[in-house]
């Protein structure tokens, strides 16, 4: 599932070409995403320009606006979803789901596998966060709020392994698998080990590891993950630069120690026992 560095990626993909575009037409064909799209958008949003184009968690918010319209489209990706430009004619393909269609080209949402949404927030865009979905959405990790108090302070009643904690969407947002992972080993902590057993200088360790993580993602391109690509068709790199992600069995690149693979919470975990504690 695309995390906070792909959405990014994604949103900085967009950016240059919808910004300022007006919508000539919607063109929804299969409604049934994780959420029906609204149709009253076909209708709603034909003769709005797009006035922002911004991310919360791993939602995109698309800022429309007419002189009797305002509001912002939500849109998430699911596990299998991308948003891509194509030419004005181009075939489509079976999963095609829905379009705006600019002036110079069509932003085409397609998903196999239908768990992503395209839904409708009316009112100015500081109000989009008020959406149900967005409501619930915990602290952004790249925000000035997040910080090593917040963290510390956070953990301090979790007796629960720290890794799944860091991928709780209610309480930091867009820290996917591999991040979590990835962070972990930067900073030298065990993902195994209880949130409120880390001292506040460890935290003091974990959050610029995981701030210069999702950075050094985002700038990579994201990660390259199944069905995932960027609005260009290309897909993300980051993978192939891992510390420990899916490298089991392989020699620790920092102390030579075999890499280890557990299951926590449903999903595979990568460390270090020699050197994460």
């Amino acid at each position: 599932m695309p995390e906070l560095p792909e959405v990014e990626v994604c949103r900085r993909g967009l950016e240059p070409e919808l910004l300022g575009a007006q919508i000539e037409q919607v063109i929804i064909r299969s409604p049934k995403l994780r959420h029906v799209i609204p149709v009253e958008l076909r209708d709603l949003l034909p003769g709005c320009r797009i006035v922002g184009i911004r991310r919360r968690g791993k939602y995109l918010l698309i800022d429309c606006r007419s002189d009797s319209v305002q509001g912002s489209l939500l849109v998430h990706l699911g596990m299998s979803g991308s948003l891509r430009f194509v030419a004005h004619g181009q075939p489509v393909v079976k999963h095609d789901h829905f379009e705006l269609v600019l002036a110079r080209h069509v932003l085409r949402f397609a998903d196999p596998r239908r768990f992503g949404l395209i839904l409708w927030q009316s009112g100015p865009p500081e109000e989009s966060e008020q959406h149900p979905l967005l409501a619930i959405q915990g602290i952004e990790p790249l925000s000035d709020d997040f910080t090593v108090n917040w963290l510390y302070q956070a953990n301090l009643k979790r007796s629960g392994p720290i890794k799944p904690l860091l991928m709780d969407s209610h309480r930091v947002v867009g820290i996917g698998n591999i991040y979590a992972s990835e962070s972990l080993f930067r900073a030298g902590i065990s993902p195994l080990r209880a949130a409120n057993k880390i001292s506040k200088a460890r935290y003091g360790l974990l959050v610029p590891a995981i701030r210069q993580t999702l950075s050094d993602a985002i700038a990579a391109g994201g990660s390259t993950i199944r069905n995932y690509m960027h609005s260009d068709g290309s897909s993300g790199w980051f993978q192939i630069q891992v510390g420990v992600y899916d490298r089991a069995g392989e020699p620790c690149l920092r102390c030579g120690g075999v890499v280890k693979q557990v299951r926590q919470a449903g999903r595979s975990t990568f460390y270090c026992p020699g050197c994460q504690h």
